[in-house]
């Protein structure tokens, strides 16, 4: 799936099966650094196919698992996102308006690899939860 990041950025999402995201993670970089030479000017993102149930009706006995509810599965689409980075923290920031903006802190460690990305990502996640984000790196006091 190709998704308009900003003004002429493109990604290229690519859903995996979620029994396979194990394998997917071990080959992630050596694949995502091939698929992007291939879709040259396009940033390649990983992410693995999951289940929103809706809740369970009132009189249900089931009980629907907290992988399937909206909030786990737009957590783990973020952690699918930005990986092999990993989230240190995050922030909801409400505005006077009544609109949420979520910051997410990624690890430093990753930063070279990932600060040129954090617009893609953004993007990626807007399109697929519809909610905004901004991605940041903890400023660290030496």
């Amino acid at each position: 799936m190709q998704i308009d990041v900003s003004g002429n950025k493109k990604a290229v999402v690519i859903h995996v099966p979620y029994r396979l995201r194990k394998a997917f993670r071990k080959i992630h970089p050596r694949l995502v650094r091939e698929l992007e030479k291939k879709f040259s000017g396009k940033e390649v993102v990983l992410i693995a196919t999951r289940r929103i149930l809706r809740p369970p009706k009132k009189g249900s006995a089931a009980q629907r698992p907290r992988t399937r509810t909206l909030t786990a599965v737009h957590e783990a689409m973020l952690e699918d996102i930005v990986y092999p980075a990993e989230i240190v923290g995050k922030r909801v920031r409400y505005r006077l308006d009544g609109s949420k903006i979520m910051k997410v802190y990624l690890d430093p460690k990753a930063k070279n690899d990932t600060e040129t990305k954090l617009e893609t990502f953004a993007g990626v996640y807007r399109k697929l939860s519809g909610r905004d984000v901004v991605f940041e790196f903890p400023i660290t006091e030496a």
